[in-house]
């Protein structure tokens, strides 16, 4: 057990490993959830169980959602059901992966926060404006991290829409492929059992689309969450020791903070010749013999007007 903890303090320390928190941050709240269901249902208390997942799952309901404003944020970090995280976690790291290698770490996080908070949005604007959900806005609620999960999917798939995955059964299939087939079949299940679920699979995919495309014209969405993460980071950094330096005349104190490194930063704008270099690799060894650094500066090529 303890090399177990001391594994997994391990990956959390590691530089520029966002992809792996998220997957771990999921993991542990369902685990979480998972024992209070068993340890309350146990005690006959099931009712204890439901008030701590509400507090965790997004209302359809207006005035519930103004009780609960943390909701948007917290129910695209929670799962009830073991394939349903099994699955997200599974196509989060698939996709994710490569966002994170094209495009880095921030922008990886950016896009799953920007697709749950999208998710959220439509999920609350459809039940509260059509008539088909209005007997049952009032008890409607919603977790899980599917549309934090397709707005990274589709995000992936505008990216590198002939990028291959090697199915089993299937054999190489495109990613553009996969990810409408999702959103196909999310659409045809927007008006069954798990409408509210559906709905928000669109509204994190749309943002998926829309973030690329901005992207690539040279606007970046995720700019907020940068800036939230920074503040945070200043917030919680330590501060160094203060360094006394004595000297004959004078006494000097030296004090801040270290600049931290931006794992997600993106790379110079390369020269011609850079990419050409880098397109003459791509010819002979393929996509997958390229970098990380590479493949964001192939990526940032691609924004030149």
């Amino acid at each position: 057990m303890t090399g177990l903890f001391n594994n997994l303090k391990s990956e959390i320390n590691k530089p520029d490993n966002a992809l792996v928190k998220l997957i771990l941050l999921n993991s542990v709240v369902f685990l979480a959830l998972l024992l209070l269901r068993i340890t309350f249902t146990l005690l006959n208390q099931a009712s204890v169980y439901q008030w701590v997942l509400d507090l965790l799952r997004v209302p359809a309901a207006l005035p519930e959602l103004a009780r609960k404003p943390w909701t948007i944020l917290t129910y695209f970090f929670a799962h009830e059901d073991i394939f349903h995280i099994l699955f997200n976690m599974l196509f989060l790291y698939w996709f994710g992966r490569l966002i994170d290698e094209y495009l880095g770490t921030r922008r990886m996080v950016a896009l799953y926060i920007l697709g749950g908070l999208a998710g959220a949005l439509t999920y609350i604007l459809v039940y509260n404006i059509s008539p088909y959900f209005q007997g049952v806005v009032g008890t409607s609620r919603m977790l899980g991290a599917s549309a934090a999960v397709y707005a990274v999917t589709v995000g992936a798939a505008t990216l590198l829409p002939n990028y291959t995955f090697s199915l089993l059964l299937l054999g190489p299939v495109k990613i553009k492929y996969i990810a409408l087939f999702y959103i196909i079949l999310s659409l045809a299940q927007s008006i069954g059992p798990n409408a509210g679920g559906n709905l928000a699979h669109l509204g994190g995919a749309l943002l998926g689309y829309f973030f690329i495309k901005m992207l690539q014209t040279g606007n970046d969405l995720g700019k907020p969450i940068y800036a939230i993460g920074n503040a945070w980071e200043r917030l919680f950094r330590k501060k160094p020791d203060i360094r006394v330096t004595y000297s004959a005349r004078t006494v000097q104190r030296n004090a801040g903070y270290a600049k931290p490194a931006n794992p997600g930063k993106s790379v110079e704008m390369p020269d011609q010749d850079e990419v050409d270099s880098i397109l003459d690799k791509i010819s002979q060894s393929g996509y997958e013999s390229l970098s990380k650094e590479e493949k964001q500066k192939l990526f940032r090529a691609s924004q030149r007007k």
